[in-house]
């Protein structure tokens, strides 16, 4: 494990940073991990985790100080969220959501909501960015939601599944389609839904393979009344708004991924430096340490470009997509691989529930299909070497 401790020890934390990580790392091992295996189990959501986070006051490190933050480097973030992920994965999703659900009101929000809506999330509160719906995946423009000004109000009609933190959210940054605009693409906007709007209902809750303690919920809009002044921007800006912050939640999506690789990596790398076969410990075979050097391997180069990802993002580059798009596809496809492959190296231990590993298999499939499956990011990066033809 040495070459991943070098890895994190090159990254300069400021003073405050370094003290919060370690507060962080503590929280994840001494609180978090022992309770994931039961979140896991009984798919309750995890409040007790969520309390401890709080108490931490995580949520401010990406608020703004004027608003009740107490702002981080966004590679600040992406180190909590993946030590909250490698001790829980359900619980570094649940964390990050409110990350990727908010970053657009900070973004592209006016004063005035940002003072009226940003210390709630500052304070604690949960927040769901809303945009799937049955027939709108990864391409958002088959999205059927509908917004229909009415004077100083717009009501909301339509129907989304699977939003994270969708049950348990403060607020919800709800993508739908303008009424009085054509296009699919140019009718698409925002808006901000608060907890116990009228109309506004969950209507399930899913049983999922993994991140079982993460709630991912289906919700229904039956005219909503919603005030205008919680409009983002003007009508038809959603899809500038939508694309702008998935550049920033793809990395973030990354950390998590890698949180899963490195708890896998951690599990398998003990337990062959334990377990004997012919007198040997596993570790001592050379098709092993082969399989072990390219999956080493793989960790550091990949979390190499997380932090790279990170440094642009910190120093405002103008476009971070494909880059963004790089790191989500190989640090979840190496998630996916890294926890395949501890539980085979634990052979019948590691199909068994008794080892975190089995957990980690069904937590890293997730990773490879939402914020755009990998499919998706592997079109969008090789089609950015097409050239254009000249005319």
């Amino acid at each position: 494990m040495d070459v991943l401790n070098r890895l994190d020890s090159d990254q300069k934390w400021t003073q405050e940073e370094s003290m919060l990580l370690d507060s962080v790392r503590q929280l994840s091992r001494e609180k978090i991990a022992p309770r994931a295996a039961h979140y896991d189990q009984t798919a309750e959501f995890p409040w007790d985790n969520v309390r401890a986070i709080n108490e931490l006051g995580l949520n401010t490190m990406f608020i703004p100080e004027e608003y009740g933050g107490a702002p981080l480097s966004y590679a600040c973030y992406l180190a909590c969220v993946r030590e909250i992920s490698q001790a829980c994965a359900s619980t570094g999703i649940i964390w990050a959501t409110n990350f990727h659900a908010i970053k657009p009101l900070m973004d592209y929000g006016t004063e005035e909501q940002k003072q009226r809506l940003l210390p709630r999330i500052a304070e604690g509160g949960l927040a769901a960015l809303v945009i799937t719906e049955p027939s709108a995946g990864s391409d958002a423009t088959g999205m059927k939601t509908s917004f229909t000004p009415d004077g100083d109000s717009i009501i909301l009609n339509g129907n989304k599944i699977f939003i994270s933190n969708g049950d348990v959210s403060d607020l919800y940054v709800v993508f739908g389609k303008w009424s009085e605009i054509e296009g699919a693409k140019e009718s698409i906007s925002v808006l901000i839904l608060e907890k116990g709007t009228p109309g506004f209902t969950v209507t399930g809750v899913e049983d999922k393979m993994g991140t079982r303690a993460s709630g991912t919920a289906s919700l229904s809009f039956d005219n909503c009344r919603i005030p205008r002044a919680n409009l983002l921007c003007n009508p038809g800006d959603g899809l500038k708004i939508l694309l702008a912050s998935l550049n920033k939640s793809r990395p973030s999506v990354a950390a998590h991924a890698l949180g899963i690789a490195r708890a896998a990596f951690e599990d398998a790398i003990g337990y062959m430096n334990e377990r004997k076969q012919s007198g040997k410990k596993l570790l001592e075979f050379q098709g092993l340490q082969f399989n072990i050097a390219d999956l080493a391997a793989e960790l550091v180069m990949v979390e190499s470009w997380l932090w790279r990802v990170a440094k642009m993002v910190d120093q405002d580059a103008s476009s971070i997509g494909i880059e963004a798009s790089i790191l989500k596809l190989k640090a979840t496809d190496l998630a996916m691989r890294m926890a395949t492959d501890a539980v085979q190296f634990l052979g019948g231990y590691g199909y068994c529930k008794d080892y975190r590993v089995e957990r980690l298999m069904r937590d890293a499939k997730i990773t490879q299909i939402w914020e755009g499956t990998n499919q998706v990011h592997r079109q969008l990066i090789g089609r950015s070497f097409l050239k254009k033809d000249k005319r």
